[in-house]
């Protein structure tokens, strides 16, 4: 029963992601970007906060998140791929911005979204079969880490920053990503917790997982229709 109803929370949490539009994906919000570019200059718990929220508010990395995690059942496991994925984030979002490097922001949330199929196939255990060989999981955790910080980096490079205090405003925003995804990972955790106390879990986590790949796939197809929608224009 259990099991029965995180499969639905899952699909009900896809579904609101899939209810956004591609244009908007994980984007800062209109009055965030307005107080941002009217205050320039040093503004570091603004940042904080704009980082925190834009992980906690991020369905596309909680998402990966929550495969990463999902049959991780020592803490200390939990750490290393979550340190994994956040070097990878910092490292993509502060050159992203620091030095201007430019990616295409609906390729690059299309690639996030593959990220989540990624890891759900992973779970699934369907690489051997599917290419016959086990991907590092620890090193494609943080290959999609560089991924999902180049996703930040962009909205970070929509609001056209001020160059004073850029730096720590930068280093802000992503100490903000980490306490949001600490925050976020908490109660993930305590939810994935509750549910493998229970005798569901192993008959619930083949379709959690299909609910998560499927919700990956959808948000890959929502940006590259962004993407040739815009070119299109």
């Amino acid at each position: 029963m259990i099991g029965r109803r995180y499969a639905i929370a899952i699909g009900l949490g896809a579904a609101v992601a899939l209810a956004a539009t591609a244009a908007l994906a994980h984007g800062v919000a209109d009055k965030d970007a307005a107080f941002i570019q009217a205050n320039p200059g040093l503004q570091i718990v603004p940042f904080l906060y704009l980082g925190a929220k834009h992980m906690v508010t991020g369905y596309d990395h909680l998402l990966f998140l929550a495969g990463v995690i999902f049959f991780l059942y020592r803490l200390r496991e939990v750490a290393l791929y979550v340190t994994m994925f956040s070097l990878g984030h910092s490292i993509t979002l502060l050159s992203g911005v620091l030095a201007n490097l430019h990616v295409d922001p609906f390729l690059v949330d299309a690639v996030i979204g593959l990220s989540v199929v990624y890891k759900a196939l992973d779970n699934l255990g369907a690489y051997p079969t599917l290419i016959g060989v086990q991907p590092n999981p620890k090193l494609m955790v943080l290959l999609f880490g560089l991924v999902h910080g180049f996703g930040l980096a962009t909205k970070l490079q929509d609001l056209e920053l001020s160059k004073d205090g850029l730096v720590p405003n930068i280093l802000a925003f992503n100490v903000g990503v980490e306490l949001g995804q600490i925050v976020a990972l908490s109660l993930i955790l305590a939810a994935m917790t509750l549910w493998r106390s229970t005798g569901s879990f192993r008959r619930g986590a083949v379709a959690a997982n299909v609910l998560i790949m499927t919700a990956g796939f959808v948000l890959m197809g929502q940006q590259l229709a962004g993407y040739f929608w815009e070119g299109a224009a």
